[in-house]
């Protein structure tokens, strides 16, 4: 498919300021932040004291300040959770007004070839084209940030793709979305945040780090993210995953439409992995791989 761009509407960029901020945000986040190179974006979590997420970000390392990337939905709440943090530290915290998102869907070599942007990028690898930065979240999948009226110019050339596209791609890359229905309610491993590499087990505390590493290290985690294929549209956030006997062994916590139907992720327990499973309203589901082998602890 060729190249298609999405304005990401429902995306917030919290900004984080001050001499502190480095420390800040290595200290609160679960990844290694106070050495990041502008030329890498992953992702991080930041968790309660059990453990539990109550965000995901993205983080990028800007000159003046540092991005963390997060749902709209919610982001409000979670500067002023993070404020809470702040203490005496000089950091402020707010949400940007400069910049906005976006998505570049189906990004082959030849068009990030005629783009000047390299083919052989990392992944959460950052470039800067005509002022804006760009982060490769996927093979074929990448999020551009800055001014509206610049990210238009970049795209200009693109066809337009609805949101719910590139909630498709990332799902299928297994990334979680981090809304408030969802704070606090799984551990880092349930929503595979270190098989997605935004877990630093060799860094520093965090809030939550103890439980974290103890999962890491012991095992225990009963439940894993995994992705699944279902007729008709989108299943509702938190919709109930059931076995063929009824009982409830998971529940969905992203999807979107794929065309012939729609794709989910859902938190799903380790024994009901290679079972037969439904929505409780009696979609079948499918089950669908993911880029990485989901661990069954």
């Amino acid at each position: 498919m060729a190249p298609r761009y999405s304005l990401l509407t429902d995306h917030a960029c919290i900004e984080v300021r001050g001499r502190d901020a480095a420390a800040f945000l290595h200290g609160q986040l679960s990844q290694t932040v106070a050495d990041l190179p502008p030329a890498s974006a992953p992702l991080a979590g930041w968790h309660d004291a059990k453990g539990r997420v109550r965000a995901l970000f993205r983080v990028l390392r800007m000159p003046e300040r540092w991005l963390l990337i997060a749902p709209r939905e919610g982001a409000e709440q979670l500067v002023a959770k993070l404020r809470i943090f702040v203490l005496r530290a000089a950091v402020t915290l707010s949400l940007a007004s400069d910049l906005a998102a976006a998505a570049v869907i189906d990004a082959d070599d030849a068009w990030l070839e005629a783009k000047g942007i390299p083919p052989n990028t990392n992944l959460n690898g950052v470039v800067e084209n005509g002022g804006i930065r760009l982060v490769r979240v996927g093979p074929t999948y990448w999020q551009a940030f800055g001014a509206t009226a610049a990210l238009m110019v970049f795209a200009e050339s693109l066809a337009a793709a609805p949101p719910a596209a590139a909630t498709l791609a990332e799902i299928r890359l297994g990334l979680p979305e981090i809304t408030p229905r969802l704070y606090d309610r799984f551990v880092a491993q349930m929503l595979n945040l270190d098989e997605l590499g935004a877990v630093s087990f060799d860094k520093g505390c965090y809030p939550g780090q103890e439980i974290v590493a103890r999962v890491h290290n012991l095992g225990g985690v009963k439940r894993r993210a995994r992705r699944y294929a279902a007729e008709g549209p989108p299943a509702p956030l938190g919709t109930t995953i059931v076995s063929a006997d009824g009982t409830a062994v998971g529940e969905v916590v992203r999807s979107a439409p794929n065309g012939a139907g729609s794709e989910l992720l859902a938190v799903v327990d380790n024994t009901a992995a290679d079972a037969r499973l439904s929505t409780g309203a009696g979609v079948a589901l499918a089950a669908l791989p993911l880029p990485f082998s989901v661990p069954r602890d």
